[in-house]
């Protein structure tokens, strides 16, 4: 058994306590809209608000089939080197434009630069690859309409989704400048590592992967999906540099090792950094935990460094 009285320091496990107190661990034997709601609520009580100087707008991206909500962030000071889009958490059936709102307004506002925050279809009402399809389209969306390069960006679930576009955009003319994956799910293997060593961790369960990617297919199989499950690609050439996140207290940190080493062994850059003693979703620790808001200026400097086409690391 992990004993996470050690890993996890106090300030760390007052965030755990605090986020059950609106979401509880059972949350996940709810119904869909019941655990909605909870985590809506949850997420209004982490919000922090804009910085000054930023402001937001909440538009659609139109598609032949269907509409894709958005929300641009945009600096009084821009820096106009790239554009963030950002695909949000939530195990592909929770969350939105406003879930992830003041992440989106701080990466804007201690970057410069404009971000695009992506409200993709969720599960189950929209089984995979609806998400996948529309932040695939809210790239090409992107690409046409920003003269800057495009930097993906999100966590979790976004994170995945971020992953697959990266992969499958390998090929086109404005292909992303750089990819920062925070706390991915990328489909490793789950008889091994952090899948077995934190699957009980405080937050997120092995059990809750599950049960997400379950949510997600409709209960299908449909492995080696590369748009589902992106270390499921055998080719990991000509990706985007990239710098992956992730919290040491984790079913899903060993997704970022594996994805670092494949890509390095097929000649390209990325960086994996385990936070020590993190849990999954500290995002919204980042302003009363120390490590989380340590960790938040290293998401703010590789999406940063990553917009100037630099690498550091």
């Amino acid at each position: 058994m992990t004993d996470y009285k050690t890993l996890i320091d106090a300030e760390t496990w007052a965030f755990i306590e605090k986020t059950n107190s609106y979401y509880p661990p059972d949350t996940i034997d709810y119904t869909v809209p019941q655990q909605r709601a909870i985590y809506d609520r949850m997420c209004r009580e982490f919000f922090a608000g804009y910085r000054q100087g930023v402001t937001a707008e909440t538009t659609v991206i139109a598609m032949p089939t269907n509409s894709i909500p958005i929300r641009i962030y945009r600096n009084a000071a821009p820096d106009k080197a790239a554009m963030v889009l950002y695909a949000h958490g939530g195990g592909f059936i929770l969350g939105g434009l406003d879930s992830h709102d003041d992440v989106c307004a701080e990466l804007c506002a201690r970057t410069g630069y404009e971000v695009v925050s992506v409200d993709y279809r969720l599960a189950p009402e929209h089984l995979h690859p609806a998400a996948f399809d529309d932040v695939m389209d809210a790239f090409e969306w992107a690409a046409r309409t920003y003269d800057c390069p495009v930097l993906l960006c999100g966590d979790s679930a976004g994170g995945n989704l971020c992953a697959a576009v990266a992969h499958a955009t390998r090929g086109h003319k404005k292909k992303p400048i750089g990819q920062v994956l925070i706390y991915p799910s990328l489909g490793g293997d789950h008889s091994r590592g952090s899948y077995v060593t934190h699957a009980e961790a405080p937050m997120l369960t092995a059990r809750d992967v599950e049960f997400y990617k379950h949510i997600r297919t409709g209960g299908m199989n449909q492995t080696g999906d590369i748009t589902l499950s992106p270390l499921a690609d055998a080719d990991f050439a000509y990706l985007p540099p990239t710098v992956l996140i992730t919290a040491e207290c984790d079913p899903l940190s060993s997704d970022g090792e594996a994805y670092r080493d494949r890509v390095v062994a097929a000649g390209g850059r990325a960086w994996w950094f385990e936070e020590p003693g993190l849990v999954h979703g500290y995002l919204r620790a980042r302003h009363m935990v120390g490590r989380a808001r340590a960790s938040f200026t290293r998401i703010v400097e590789a999406v940063s460094v990553l917009g100037k086409s630099e690498w550091i690391w």
